[in-house]
Protein backbone atom coordinates (compact mmCIF):
# COMPACT_ATOMS: atom_id res chain seq x y z
CA UNK A 1 0.00 0.00 0.00
CA UNK A 2 1.30 3.41 -0.96
CA UNK A 3 -1.35 5.45 0.77
CA UNK A 4 -4.93 5.62 2.02
CA UNK A 5 -7.90 7.30 0.47
CA UNK A 6 -8.13 10.76 2.02
CA UNK A 7 -10.52 12.73 -0.15
CA UNK A 8 -12.62 12.44 -3.27
CA UNK A 9 -12.78 15.79 -5.03
CA UNK A 10 -15.70 16.63 -7.31
CA UNK A 11 -15.63 19.65 -9.62
CA UNK A 12 -18.94 21.51 -9.86
CA UNK A 13 -20.44 24.96 -10.49
CA UNK A 14 -21.49 25.56 -6.82
CA UNK A 15 -19.54 23.72 -4.10
CA UNK A 16 -21.78 24.57 -1.11
CA UNK A 17 -24.97 23.59 -2.95
CA UNK A 18 -23.62 20.26 -4.15
CA UNK A 19 -22.16 19.52 -0.70
CA UNK A 20 -25.60 20.10 0.79
CA UNK A 21 -27.11 17.65 -1.71
CA UNK A 22 -24.58 14.93 -0.82
CA UNK A 23 -24.85 15.62 2.93
CA UNK A 24 -28.57 14.81 2.71
CA UNK A 25 -27.95 11.80 0.48
CA UNK A 26 -25.19 10.20 2.59
CA UNK A 27 -25.71 11.49 6.14
CA UNK A 28 -22.19 12.96 6.12
CA UNK A 29 -21.56 16.24 7.93
CA UNK A 30 -20.45 19.47 6.27
CA UNK A 31 -17.12 20.27 7.98
CA UNK A 32 -16.22 23.39 6.06
CA UNK A 33 -17.84 25.31 3.28
CA UNK A 34 -17.12 28.45 1.32
CA UNK A 35 -17.83 29.75 -2.16
CA UNK A 36 -15.02 27.73 -3.74
CA UNK A 37 -14.77 24.62 -1.52
CA UNK A 38 -16.88 22.39 0.73
CA UNK A 39 -15.93 19.25 2.65
CA UNK A 40 -18.11 16.39 3.92
CA UNK A 41 -16.98 13.76 6.43
CA UNK A 42 -18.49 10.71 8.04
CA UNK A 43 -18.28 10.17 11.81
CA UNK A 44 -14.74 8.79 11.49
CA UNK A 45 -13.48 11.77 9.50
CA UNK A 46 -12.21 9.84 6.47
CA UNK A 47 -12.67 9.42 3.60
CA UNK A 48 -13.71 12.95 2.88
CA UNK A 49 -15.93 14.00 0.00
CA UNK A 50 -14.96 17.46 -1.21
CA UNK A 51 -16.48 19.81 -3.74
CA UNK A 52 -14.58 22.44 -5.69
CA UNK A 53 -16.26 25.31 -7.55
CA UNK A 54 -15.07 25.56 -11.17
CA UNK A 55 -16.10 28.68 -13.08
CA UNK A 56 -16.28 27.04 -16.52
CA UNK A 57 -17.62 23.68 -15.32
CA UNK A 58 -19.00 21.43 -18.06
CA UNK A 59 -21.03 18.47 -16.76
CA UNK A 60 -20.58 14.94 -18.05
CA UNK A 61 -23.39 13.30 -20.01
CA UNK A 62 -24.61 9.77 -19.49
CA UNK A 63 -23.91 7.59 -21.48
CA UNK A 64 -22.06 9.78 -23.97
CA UNK A 65 -18.42 8.84 -24.61
CA UNK A 66 -17.83 12.32 -26.06
CA UNK A 67 -18.60 13.68 -22.55
CA UNK A 68 -17.40 10.91 -20.21
CA UNK A 69 -18.60 10.69 -16.63
CA UNK A 70 -15.03 11.10 -15.28
CA UNK A 71 -15.97 9.39 -12.00
CA UNK A 72 -19.04 8.42 -10.05
CA UNK A 73 -20.19 7.32 -6.61
CA UNK A 74 -22.15 4.20 -5.70
CA UNK A 75 -24.52 4.77 -2.79
CA UNK A 76 -25.78 1.56 -1.14
CA UNK A 77 -29.47 1.73 -0.13
CA UNK A 78 -31.69 -0.74 1.71
CA UNK A 79 -34.84 -0.08 -0.32
CA UNK A 80 -34.78 1.57 -3.75
CA UNK A 81 -38.52 2.27 -3.47
CA UNK A 82 -37.87 4.48 -0.44
CA UNK A 83 -34.52 5.92 -1.56
CA UNK A 84 -35.44 6.97 -5.09
CA UNK A 85 -38.22 9.46 -4.25
CA UNK A 86 -36.01 11.03 -1.59
CA UNK A 87 -33.04 11.47 -3.92
CA UNK A 88 -35.26 12.89 -6.66
CA UNK A 89 -36.75 15.35 -4.14
CA UNK A 90 -33.20 16.50 -3.33
CA UNK A 91 -32.73 17.50 -6.95
CA UNK A 92 -31.29 14.38 -8.60
CA UNK A 93 -32.40 13.31 -12.07
CA UNK A 94 -32.99 9.69 -13.08
CA UNK A 95 -30.87 8.77 -16.12
CA UNK A 96 -31.55 5.94 -18.54
CA UNK A 97 -29.59 2.77 -17.98
CA UNK A 98 -29.27 0.67 -14.88
CA UNK A 99 -30.79 -2.53 -13.64
CA UNK A 100 -33.65 -3.36 -11.38
CA UNK A 101 -35.00 -6.34 -9.52
CA UNK A 102 -33.85 -7.65 -6.15
CA UNK A 103 -30.24 -6.67 -6.86
CA UNK A 104 -29.41 -3.79 -9.09
CA UNK A 105 -28.57 -0.20 -9.60
CA UNK A 106 -30.09 2.94 -11.04
CA UNK A 107 -28.14 5.81 -12.48
CA UNK A 108 -28.90 9.42 -11.53
CA UNK A 109 -27.33 12.81 -12.06
CA UNK A 110 -26.71 15.06 -9.09
CA UNK A 111 -27.78 18.72 -9.37
CA UNK A 112 -24.47 19.58 -11.10
CA UNK A 113 -24.84 16.74 -13.64
CA UNK A 114 -22.43 14.15 -12.14
CA UNK A 115 -23.66 10.57 -12.54
CA UNK A 116 -24.03 8.45 -9.42
CA UNK A 117 -25.74 5.15 -8.72
CA UNK A 118 -28.09 3.93 -6.04
CA UNK A 119 -27.30 0.25 -5.53
CA UNK A 120 -29.21 -2.37 -3.56
CA UNK A 121 -28.99 -6.05 -2.77
CA UNK A 122 -25.26 -6.16 -3.41
CA UNK A 123 -24.23 -7.68 -0.04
Amino acid sequence: MIGRLHSIIVDCPDAPALASFYAELTGFTVRDSGAAWATLEDAGGLPRLCFQTIDDFRPPRWPDPAHPQQSHLDIDVDDIGVAEPRVLALGATLLRGGGGGKTGFRVYADPAGHPFCLIWGQA
